[in-house]
């Protein structure tokens, strides 16, 4: 018991105190609900200074002290993340008032638990006049200066709001606002200055805020507040308001202009609070601000005077839970994964962690720079978040834990599934953070992805071979590259799941059709990064030959029209890797062919610069070949109309791309025209 009160005392001075969280509030929880049950079980060894004698935290020395004219008390939290923890609630309320199964059913308010700063709002004659912090519960720090810089707290009350007024609820930072700070203060800790520092979370961040001493340091921290609850207000005999209900409370608060959360529901007995949980578990991660949990009232101000409190929290309240979204962990080991495109993704192995109703075993740390900032190491102590479905990830290290001679990580420089090179890429001057493996022939981590764009039926189109076949192919290890396509047989396929032999045999003949192919389409078909059907289609017209496209240096491919400087370093990679030259070789001697000739002179492109859109069904082309016409004539097809389209081609039955080309006044063709415009007869 008293390690625990160490422990919780030196925590509570973190979060509370120099707002840097040592540790995330679950384990923060675990630790306080162990000694609560310790002091259950042993009640003489209950001492005055017991963490869980008081709210915690103590006022900062730089600010005034308050003493709050009604304690700012907290509630109790339910630790059943389940809907029985609302049950719970619901059966300990009825016992408390002596209902039994034959009475009405309890009314109660149900809000959201808001993850920021408790405050306190003192009104006098309309007038905001003081803004404390909860600090101890019953004296807290006087933090006006800077609340004043919060435009959703008003700062002069209607006519109507009572002489004296204190308005309880949290100081909160919205996501959106919290990202934008932190890329702020990644822009100075860049430039060098000093002092500076990302913040873990945006309740870190809005606590750092409120006790800035420079209320224009404040100012510039953008953040928000909920209204909840009352203090201190003039007594009903005194011309105050006579409130029955919290409900009731809350409109008023809403009337007197203060922001009370939309969330906030009526709800009648368990069944009512379970939905209620369930509902705000389901859309948290859409709201736009962190919780934690929910919070039931008793709503009749009656009820709540009848139940009282026990010891430093009301019987008439409770926070309910949801699974903790940050736990902390150890990490065993830094692994890095290939995704289906090649990009090379680090991700730390951890020692099994309970976190948002899942055990976690993985977290992305999503690349080098990524983890490089976050400092992660092997050996590490950190905080694991995982929000509702998103993806399980590291949030923070805690340097003190670090064990002696962790190394830092460092992306390899080669895949780790194929050995091909891994490389960044370069845009416009910037290097972009992913590393990609350039095995994507080659690599059996793209082998799917690799498999399903060249049987693409824009590339060398292989029809029946669709994701579930290739799955079972690959699986199954039958293929392991693309010419083992062209090496399947009946016997290969006879074992697949729904794979009868008209099925197998149609696939072969599909494969053995696919062989005959063109220049252009197997391009594409080798799915060489940021190389489309327009750039293959130029490549092929240029060059001529395959041979001539591989052995093309970067300055001949940028003289290609479509190919800039980073598909040509792209094109130049790929086929620097002998592997996949390998693969090539190997599909021709599969007998997969295409004609070859000359470089293609330097046709004229009548419609260079021009956008079309093709829809409907047109008289004797398909979208196909008039998709290649126009391509061919330099210029491009887009699959939407907008402004900058310049011409529409309708042939029959043509929809809402016809209706919008209508009323934003482009100019409508058929196919007729379209020949015309390509230089082509309709013979």
């Amino acid at each position: 018991m008293a390690e625990l009160h160490r422990q919780l005392h030196a925590h509570a001075h973190s979060y509370y105190v120099l707002d840097e969280p040592s540790i995330p509030d679950a384990a923060y929880d675990r630790l306080f609900n162990e000694l609560q049950a310790l002091e259950a079980q042993y009640p003489e060894l209950l001492t005055p200074d017991s963490p869980t004698q008081r709210v915690g935290g103590k006022a900062l020395d730089q600010f005034a002290s308050v003493r709050h004219q009604v304690p700012m008390l907290s509630i109790r939290t339910e630790t059943d993340t389940e809907a029985t923890g609302a049950q719970n609630f619901d059966t300990r309320v009825r016992k408390e008032l002596g209902l039994n199964e034959g009475d009405p059913p309890v009314d109660y308010v149900a809000e959201l638990k808001f993850d920021g700063l408790a405050m306190s709002l003192r009104y006098e004659g309309g007038v905001l006049v003081q803004a404390a912090t909860r600090g101890d519960g019953e004296s807290g720090e006087d933090v006006t200066q800077n609340i004043r810089t919060i435009k959703q707290i008003p700062l002069r009350l209607p006519e109507d709001a009572p002489a004296v007024l204190e308005v309880r609820g949290e100081v909160y930072m919205r996501r959106d606002d919290f990202e934008a700070l932190n890329e702020r203060q990644r822009a100075k800790i860049a430039q060098g200055m000093k002092g500076e520092k990302t913040f873990v979370n945006p309740r870190n961040a809005a606590a750092g805020a409120v006790r800035q001493l420079d209320p224009a340091i404040a100012a510039q921290r953008p953040l928000s507040f909920f209204a909840y609850g009352l203090g201190d207000i003039t007594a009903a005999d005194a011309g105050g308001p006579a409130f029955e209900t919290h409900f009731e409370l809350l409109q008023a608060l809403k009337k007197w202009g203060f922001p009370v959360a939309d969330q906030t529901r009526i709800a009648q007995a368990a069944p009512e609070l379970i939905a209620y949980h369930q509902l705000i578990g389901q859309t948290r991660q859409s709201l736009p601000f962190d919780i934690d949990g929910v919070v039931y009232k008793v709503n009749s101000l009656a009820l709540q005077k009848q139940l009282g409190f026990v010891t430093r929290e009301p019987r008439w309240a409770v926070a309910h839970k949801y699974p903790a979204q940050e736990q902390l962990t150890t990490v065993l080991s830094i692994d890095v994964q290939v995704g289906r495109t090649g990009k090379l993704t680090p991700v730390a192995k951890l020692a099994p962690v309970f976190v948002g109703g899942v055990t976690v075993t993985n977290a992305t740390l999503h690349n080098e720079d990524e983890a490089r900032r976050k400092d992660v190491r092997v050996g590490d102590t950190v905080v694991v978040r995982r929000a509702g479905d998103v993806i399980p990830e590291v949030v923070s290290v805690l340097p003190d834990k670090r064990v002696p001679g962790a190394e830092i990580f460092t992306m390899p420089r080669v895949c780790p599934v194929c050995g091909s090179s891994a490389v960044r890429e370069e845009v416009n001057g910037e290097v972009m953070a992913d590393y990609r493996c350039t095995g994507g022939l080659f690599c059996a981590a793209q082998r799917k992805e690799a498999i399903l764009h060249f049987a693409h039926r824009r590339a060398v189109e292989v029809d029946g071979l669709g994701d579930k076949l290739v799955e079972q192919l690959v699986d199954a290890n039958i293929i392991r590259t693309l010419p083992d396509l062209y090496k399947l047989g009946l016997t290969a396929l006879a074992h697949l799941d729904r794979m009868a032999d008209k099925s197998a045999m149609n696939l072969l003949d599909a494969l053995e059709k696919s062989k005959q192919t063109t220049l252009p389409r197997f391009v594409f078909g080798l799915g060489i990064r940021h190389v489309g059907e327009a750039t293959a289609k130029a490549l092929a017209r240029h060059f001529g030959k395959l041979d001539d496209i591989m052995a093309a240096t970067e300055e001949q491919l940028v003289g290609v029209s479509d190919v800039g400087p980073i598909v040509a370093k792209s094109l130049r990679t790929f086929f620097d890797q002998a592997h996949n030259r390998e693969v090539v070789e190997q599909l021709r001697a599969c007998g997969v062919t295409w004609e070859e000739g000359e470089p293609a002179a330097a046709a004229p492109q009548p419609l260079l610069g021009k956008t079309f859109v093709i829809t409907g069904t047109l008289p004797t082309l398909s979208r196909d070949q008039a998709k290649d016409m126009v391509e061919a004539a330099g210029g491009k097809v887009a699959g939407s109309v907008s402004k900058k389209t310049d011409y529409v081609v309708a042939g029959a039955d043509a929809g809402s791309k016809l209706i919008k080309a209508q009323e934003l006044g482009l100019a409508v063709i058929d196919e007729a025209r379209l020949l015309t415009l390509v230089g082509a007869s309709a013979d």
